[in-house]
């Protein structure tokens, strides 16, 4: 009792210090970085690529509620959503915007901030569409990932083809709103000429689109499906699989992810694992790096992954060659 009196009498003397010591704490404490994680398509399509960029973030000593924030935001597939999402998050000021899933996300940011780092990943070439200024060397507030999936039409048209080599029309399913497709077509279609096969093109940009989308290549003769590099359709992987499978069409996808998912082939980069890097890369910024001087990194392995269930479905016997070079198989 007397001990509880001493103390009583010890915090009057001090009067409203004492209750100002929390405050006080409180007030130099730093402010949690927030980092902006914007997708063109939708959370649940997302969950996977979010998880991996966490997983990234945590590497690097950063760990979502304890000493960093995410403010998730998507677009639904709708891109004239970027710019308000991307000038909402730049109004919160952010410490990093992570605009994930493609060039038209990337621009977006660019568009709404020249100041706030920004951390992206994307298909094509971040210097020839003007992200950045060079790849070792990006020189603004920009810099990320580029996995160049359009730049491999080519070997996944040579590789489907040599899965099933009498097929002829091959059907390209594009994205015409992405501003990376136009490439990528162009070159399969190079390519094709080559091995002297038909191309056919079909489009959609919205998940109302590809039935209509398959009845056309089906009307058409397709006898085989590439499935091009979009954010949009890895998406949609399921879909398309199950309706690739219902016409009996052969498809090849860009990454293992979608070959998991029901697709017969993929070739490319492990795209959960880009977001990976990426989260790795919104670390650096978070300790004081400067995307200016932060290389933009490029994927060092590409795997070729064969689905031997769904090759099974189609009634494909898969070329022994093609196998043996396979990275991995599904069985």
């Amino acid at each position: 009792m007397a001990s509880y009196i001493a103390r009583r009498k010890f915090l009057a003397t001090l009067g409203g210090a004492a209750a100002a010591w929390p405050l006080a704490a409180r007030a130099q404490q730093p402010a949690m970085p927030v980092i902006g994680f914007v997708r063109i398509t939708t959370p649940g399509d997302s969950a996977p690529f979010l998880a991996a960029f966490r997983r990234g973030l945590g590497e690097s000593g950063y760990v979502e509620g304890q000493n960093v924030a995410i403010e998730d935001r998507y677009a639904f597939n709708q891109v004239d959503r970027l710019p308000a999402l991307m000038a909402e998050l730049v109004g919160r000021r952010v410490a990093i915007l992570a605009a994930t899933g493609g060039t038209i996300s990337a621009r977006a940011a660019k568009a709404a901030t020249s100041t706030i780092p920004i951390v992206f990943t994307i298909g094509d070439d971040p210097v020839r569409v003007g992200l950045v200024a060079s790849l070792n060397k990006p020189g603004g507030n920009l810099t990320g990932l580029s996995v160049f999936s359009n730049r491999l039409g080519s070997k996944r048209l040579g590789l489907l083809h040599e899965m099933v080599p009498t097929a002829s029309p091959i059907a390209i399913l594009v994205n015409p709103t992405n501003p990376e497709a136009e490439d990528e077509l162009k070159d399969i279609q190079d390519t094709a000429r080559s091995l002297g096969l038909q191309i056919l093109v079909v489009s959609a940009s919205k998940a109302d689109d590809l039935n209509g989308a398959f009845e056309t290549l089906v009307q058409q003769q397709a006898r085989a499906l590439i499935v091009g590099g979009d954010t949009f359709f890895t998406g949609q992987r399921s879909h398309i699989s199950i309706l690739a499978a219902r016409h009996g069409l052969p498809n090849m996808w860009v990454a293992r992810i979608e070959a998991e998912a029901g697709g017969l082939m993929s070739y490319g980069a492990n795209i959960p694992d880009v977001y990976r890097r990426a989260g790795l890369v919104a670390g650096q910024v978070l300790k004081g790096a400067k995307p200016a001087d932060l290389p933009v990194q490029l994927p060092t392995v590409f795997d070729l992954v064969i689905n031997l269930r769904t090759a099974k479905a189609l009634g494909l016997t898969v070329p022994p060659t093609l196998l043996a070079r396979a990275d991995e198989v599904i069985e």
